[in-house]
């Protein structure tokens, strides 16, 4: 056999050369390619920059690495070098060489050595089996995700230095641990799917964790828990390779590194911490991870001088100024200042509150910057431990800028104590009075709240437990807790910490929601005046929850601390003041009536105020649309997945998808409310659902001004920019009635033609002319406020205009609303200050308008939480939306007898008579709902001896269902001495299957229950007529047995009703064994 010979050297000196080659035309390639494709040599030139800037930040990293891995690796050298001023700078070395009470943990360090490759297992583990799959489901496009490599390698984490912070607190043990990670950890990902890989290899962290053991304990293990947090924020340094290279390229390579020392931040830096319980069942546990602040410290950030000008002109030739910003960081708690143009001795003049948890170590950091379109510019920056103002109280210096800024920052620090009493709280106000405070004005109280369970939640769908979470309010400020899934008595164990302005006249508003569906499980508003009668101010006890279950209720505790500062009087005005009295000289007199005009008795709001209209456009059905679903290249033909958007008015409405279908029908509606301008239109545009860009399937348009002249428009219309397909659309404009009456008729009808597709239908609409207001009460200092109003109807708010500094405010503006049913909504107004204090508030229920002459009232209404005479003046008008096209008959109009027996609610008023027979002792909301539900077409029905039961059969000729709507029943018999709990079973015979049973909710100890629930079944009119409803009503006799008392049955033969008119009807209930 021939042996092969080994190349020579001639060989290996060509593959070299040809390697070098290949290299060279790699890099020309990106050259060629831009020269390719026309672009111009700045292109290639900035690449050249990236380039250049990516390979510095890779050998700066890399160099980095190395030194620290020589310093861990060989400590007593360097420090030895050090000490003989060679190599190694004295900052770079442990902090147990700088500092005499930092002890070595040599001992810490060996037994880290010998745990880490168990820990590196446990690490590749968790990332296998738990992070990969969570990765792996939250993004289809990360379906193919996988750790290819981890190896936390052989470089473990080492403790620097210990120190023990001995005396302080004789219930717990509190150590400091200068940590130090140089690791050659190498971990690679890779996303199958699109080729890409990426990873990191090596990595820095430097900083100071301090753990505190506590509480401590007399038994196993002594310590009841262990908590960590940094002081400060750590350096982080992370070499990345694959994709993440580019993370390296300069600008990226901050951005990055910021973005997962955030992350970081908010797990492990003051004031977060991580708790970790040793012992069960710790009932200090959210006070441990949330505990009382040490102290508040108030920061004026007053102004700056001798600024370094950053902004360079004509190529630096010329020099400009700089555009100032402060940056004022504590740990997590950051505050940014506004910007100031082209100058280098700003004034700012603005104030914030930090919370300060661990003195000395935390530490107040400010940076200053120039603020430029592209990267703003660093100006310098200052640090100061709060040790240092606990310790004077009241600091105020200028502080040289550092780290190669130039100037001086001029900062007042306060340290403001927290008090368990109330007795200070006067003072403390009349101090914060005279305090200019800007963006915020300044806290008085601190309030935490503990957040701990809750119990017997009510279920809002039955047999499935709600995923509750809660959200906390005071004033404008709301948190929210995390959601615990499943269960109806949820565990939070979370806390909660609100700045308080006023706490005498400041509320708490909780609100119980299940995170799914966002439906409320139940509220409370607690005044936080109760705080400061309580003992030690701290409210620790269960809360019945409102709008919720009979046994529902909340377990917190509320913690409230006065913050005081506890130094001499210092005016913040340039000239002498009284100690303890605000400056009021040159103050306005606001609110005074001195030669003021009179005040006018009614709003006067322009010709244009209650001249809106109100559009109904229902999106029934297309046909004949683009397949846009191929498959195969094209070969095989799919149908489309279409849904709808609808413009008009500013609104957009999008419509739910219907899937694989050519001829959809969505049978949806929606209102707009729209105003008499020129040139509007309702613009529908069709599209078909894809995974990626949804496909274009058309549109079309309808002129506003044909649908207000014609009132009414129900058009096939052909679909525009597409070969084929229309869309059929009808659009009506409700006309407005300032009839009362005439709600009973129109929400029977919004009944019948509503649709489960759509939101419910609204009844009225509801303008409101926001005139004026007069002696609001004025800010801390006699300052008059800067009032703007809030107002909401459900879910829907409006925001007036801002009156500048000014009691006697006049906004002249108009909103309105759409109403679904005025009888229970009410207009919810509230007057506030830019600054967000509360100036007062109105609660109207539309029952008023209701009762009222032409729907209106026009007049001062008083304001509550507010001055003794602070009111505003509104015109509220409401107007009842009349559809003359809904395909369901009119009821009769109310006869001579009904009106002679009618008051303030309008013809056709029933007298609400209670079950105990008391005439009158309802409520007029009550008298309304009693009449909207029980008169009717035959009302006049001799009474059976079991009562009455008011239906509506109608069939839905767009919808093509059987629509049933049970109203209410009336003078039901009890068979026993307890008041039954109603409800109505219907079944559609001759089946008796669960496709054709329905029910209605449970009313509660009732004799007169009232249900306007609303029943489909999908079938042909023709199969409809054929069919026979049964109306049973029973007692739900116990939740544990499955008995259910009969109260009475009706039988409704279908084919002798005209279903095409839907009109409510009373019928007598008969008993069981009776035939119909």
């Amino acid at each position: 056999m021939e042996q092969r010979e080994a190349p020579g050297p001639g060989s290996a000196e060509a593959l070299a050369a040809l390697a070098a080659f290949g290299k060279m035309l790699l890099r020309l390639a990106p050259v060629y390619l831009a020269g390719r494709m026309g672009l111009s040599l700045g292109f290639v030139l900035l690449g050249l920059a990236l380039y250049a800037g990516w390979q510095a930040a890779r050998r700066g990293k890399a160099r980095s690495l190395r030194a620290a891995r020589l310093l861990l690796e060989d400590e007593e050298r360097h420090v030895s070098a050090a000490a003989a001023g060679l190599g190694t700078s004295p900052r770079e070395l442990p902090a147990w060489v700088n500092f005499p009470d930092v002890e070595k943990a040599e001992w810490l360090n060996k037994i880290l050595a010998q745990a880490w490759p168990f820990f590196g297992q446990y690490m590749e583990k968790l990332l296998v089996e738990n992070i990969a799959p969570a990765i792996r489901a939250s993004n289809t496009h990360l379906q193919t995700f996988t750790f290819t490599k981890i190896d936390l390698g052989e470089k473990p984490l080492r403790i620097m230095g210990v120190k023990v912070h001995a005396g302080q607190n004789k219930q717990q043990i509190l150590l400091d641990l200068s940590i130090s990670y140089v690791g050659d950890m190498h971990i690679d990902v890779e996303v199958k799917k699109f080729f890409c890989k990426a990873g990191m290899k090596g990595m820095q962290l430097h900083g100071v964790l301090r753990v505190i053991l506590e509480p401590l304990i007399g038994d196993v293990p002594i310590v009841g828990a262990l908590t960590m947090f940094f002081i400060r924020r750590p350096t982080l340094d992370i070499n990345w390779t694959g994709m993440t290279n580019l993370l390296d390229i300069p600008g990226l390579s901050s951005l990055s590194d910021t973005m997962i020392m955030d992350s970081i931040a908010a797990f492990l830096v003051l004031p977060n911490r991580l708790l970790v319980p040793l012992v069960p069942n710790l009932h200090e546990a959210a006070q441990l991870r949330s505990p009382l602040p040490r102290g508040i410290v108030r920061v004026h950030l007053l102004e700056a001088k001798n600024l370094q000008s950053k902004d360079k002109y004509v190529k630096g030739l010329i020099e400009g100024k700089s555009d100032p910003y402060a940056l004022a960081r504590v740990g997590t708690q950051v505050f940014t200042s506004k910007v100031i143009d082209e100058n280098l001795n700003p004034v700012w003049n603005e104030t914030y509150e930090f919370v300060v948890h661990e003195v000395p170590g935390q530490e107040l950091e400010v940076e200053l910057f120039d603020k430029d379109p592209d990267q703003d510019d660093f100006l310098g920056r200052m640090k100061l431990d709060f040790g240092e103002v606990l310790q004077a109280r009241v600091l105020e210096e200028w502080f040289p800028l550092q780290d190669g800024g130039q100037g001086q920052l001029h900062l007042r620090l306060e340290w403001l104590s927290l008090m368990s009493d109330a007795s200070k709280l006067e003072q403390v106000l009349q101090r914060n009075r005279g305090i200019s405070s800007k963006p915020e004005p300044p806290s008085a109280a601190i309030l935490v709240v503990y957040l701990d369970r809750a119990q017997e939640l009510p279920l809002k769908k039955p047999g499935k437990e709600p995923n509750p979470m809660v959200q906390l309010s005071v004033q404008d400020v709301t948190r929210e807790s995390k959601v615990v899934y499943n269960t109806s008595s949820p565990v939070w164990d979370g806390a909660f910490r609100f700045f308080l302005q006023d706490p005498a006249n400041q509320d708490i508003d909780i609100q119980v929601k299940d995170d799914t569906r966002q439906a409320s499980l139940g509220s409370l508003s607690l005044r936080l005046s109760r705080l400061l009668s309580a003992t030690d101010m701290v409210l620790d006890q269960w809360f019945q929850l409102e709008n919720s279950g009979p046994g529902s209720r909340i377990y917190m505790k509320l913690v409230m601390r006065i913050l005081y500062l506890d130094a001499p009087e210092v005016c913040f005005s340039p000239r002498p003041c009284v100690p303890g009295q605000p400056d009021t000289e040159g103050s306005t007199l606001a609110g005074s009536s001195v030669d003021a005009p009179p005040r006018p008795s009614q709003a006067s709001p322009d010709a244009q105020f209650g001249t809106e209209s109100v559009i109904r456009i229902h999106l029934l059905e297309a046909e004949n649309l683009i397949a846009k679903d191929n498959f195969m290249g094209g070969m095989v033909k799919g149908k489309s997945d279409p849904y709808a958007k609808v413009r008009l008015g500013g609104q957009t409405f999008r419509s739910r998808v219907i899937k694989e279908e050519l001829n959809p029908r969505w049978n949806e509606a929606y209102e707009v409310i729209v105003n008499q301008v020129a040139g509007q239109e309702a613009e529908f545009e069709l599209y078909d659902k894809d995974i990626d860009k949804d496909d274009f399937l058309g549109r079309c348009k309808v002129a506003l001004k044909q649908v207000l002249s014609s009132r009414f428009v129900d058009e096939w219309l052909p679909l525009e920019g597409v070969k084929s397909g229309r869309l059929h659309v009808r659009l009506e404009c409700l006309a407005p009635s300032p009839n009362g009456a005439e709600l009973e008729q129109v929400l029977m009808v919004n009944s019948l033609i509503q649709t489960q597709q759509s939101a419910e239908l609204s009844s009225a609409l509801l303008s409101v002319f926001l005139d004026q207001a007069a002696n609001l009460p004025l800010l801390k200092g006699s300052k008059p406020p800067s009032p703007y109003v809030s107002l909401v109807v459900q879910e829907v708010s409006h925001k007036s205009k801002v009156s500048r500094a000014n009691a006697e405010p006049i906004w002249d503006e108009g909103f309105s609303f759409l109403v679904k049913r005025p009888h229970v909504e009410s207009l919810e107004l509230q007057v506030k200050d830019e600054g967000g204090q509360g100036l007062g508030a109105l609660s109207l229920p539309l029952t008023q308008l209701l009762a009222a002459e032409s729907l209106t009232l026009d007049r001062w209404f008083p304001l509550t939480r507010s001055g003794p005479t602070s009111q505003v003046l509104l015109r509220v008008q409401l107007r009842i939306l009349l559809s003359q096209h809904s395909g369901v008959e009119p009821r009769s109009a109310p006869s001579a007898g009904d009106e002679a027996e009618s008051h303030a609610w309008g013809p056709g008023l029933e007298l609400y008579t209670g079950e105990d027979g008391d005439p009158g002792g309802a409520s007029p909301a009550q008298d309304l709902r009693q009449r909207l539900t029980h008169t009717d077409s035959n009302s006049e029905l001799a009474e059976g001896p079991l009562g009455q039961l008011q239906l509506t059969a109608w069939y839905h000729t767009d919808e093509r269902k059987l629509v049933v709507v049970v109203h209410s029943c009336r003078k039901l018999r009890a068979s026993s001495k307890d008041i039954p709990d109603p409800y109505v079973s219907l079944i559609l015979l001759p089946d008796k299957n669960r496709v054709t049973k329905r029910k209605t909710t449970v009313r509660k100890r009732t004799l007169n229950p009232e249900f306007s629930e609303r029943f489909e079944w999908e079938m042909p009119l023709e199969e409809a007529a054929r069919r026979k409803l049964e109306a049973c009503v029973k007692n739900s006799v116990s939740f544990m047995s499955r008995e259910r008392e009969p109260l009475g049955k009706v039988h409704l033969d279908l084919s002798q009703m005209d279903l095409s008119q839907g009109r409510a009807q009373w019928y007598n209930l008969k008993d069981d064994r009776s035939s119909s």
